[in-house]
């Protein structure tokens, strides 16, 4: 397996390093040169923590760091790649504007996917002449740890596209899930969605303090983290803009955002990124 990965920024690096750490040779692309050598330094970092572990040998960790080749070049990156994955900044026109350029550039048969968790592929594959060979292949950061990917297809992706992204999910050590239909927000995030909204809305109305509702959550339905101190760790801005965005889209009002999550955003309390979100850090 050939792989590209379009995007170095944090999910693209890691995404070419799981592939490399499974033996696969990966070319990472980025017109960024300077982001393409923050990747590898970030990448070295991560697999030597491993190393003093015992998790993983030097050997192994510098072999799984040189199977991953940095490209500035789109079309040296992707000319004989089988597979390609873009993982750049959830901007539609920069995402089509790529897959117009790889359409060009990489072999017929390649699959293009979309690392996006806000949009789906139709959105994005009609720019090429190949939408049968795209999809979504959501991974989930950090990636060298979360062991999930969502595999969505599109109106048009065909079976066999399908099968190559879960083979190549698995190949990478990672369990593919698949979604037949195109949503927003995939499972996890429409799930998580979900449960938090309903927090919110408990404390909205006075129920409980976020302190309790945490602990309740974290202690009975033995989640890591409770809604609150997840929202702090992820940023309260892009919970917020999240949640704005599937009531725009909807005009369902279970998705409007809370009054006191757009409290906090607007008052740049934006979670641990800023020092204080819910809680103080």
């Amino acid at each position: 397996m050939r792989l590209t990965v379009v995007g170095a920024g944090s999910m693209g690096a890691q995404i070419a390093q799981q592939a490399a750490l499974h033996g696969i040779e990966v070319a990472l692309h980025d017109q960024d040169e300077g982001q393409l050598q923050r990747a590898r330094e970030s990448n070295q970092g991560h697999l030597a923590r491993r190393v003093e572990k015992g998790k993983l040998s030097k050997e192994e960790a510098d072999a799984a760091v040189n199977r991953v080749q940095l490209v500035s070049d789109m079309s040296e990156a992707a000319d004989r790649a089988e597979f390609v994955i873009e993982a750049v900044f959830e901007d539609l026109e920069l995402k089509r504007s790529i897959f117009r350029e790889l359409d060009e550039v990489a072999p017929a048969g390649a699959v293009l996917a979309s690392n996006s968790s806000t949009m789906g592929i139709s959105k994005i594959a009609d720019v090429t002449r190949r939408p049968d060979r795209c999809l979504n292949m959501h991974f989930f950061y950090p990636v060298l740890v979360m062991d999930l990917v969502e595999i969505v297809r599109g109106p048009a992706t065909s079976d066999e596209t399908v099968e190559r992204a879960r083979d190549l999910a698995r190949e990478m050590g990672r369990t593919p899930v698949l979604l037949n239909k195109e949503i927003d927000g995939f499972i996890v995030n429409r799930i998580l969605h979900a449960a938090t909204q309903e927090a919110y809305r408990l404390l909205d109305a006075g129920v409980a303090s976020f302190e309790d509702i945490d602990t309740a959550v974290e202690k009975g339905l033995n989640w890591p983290m409770g809604p609150f101190r997840l929202g702090d760790f992820s940023g309260l801005d892009v919970t917020y803009n999240a949640r704005l965005h599937m009531y725009r889209v909807t005009g369902d009002e279970r998705y409007k955002p809370s009054p006191k999550l757009e409290a906090k955003v607007k008052a740049g309390k934006l979670g641990r990124k800023t020092g204080e979100g819910w809680y103080r850090y």
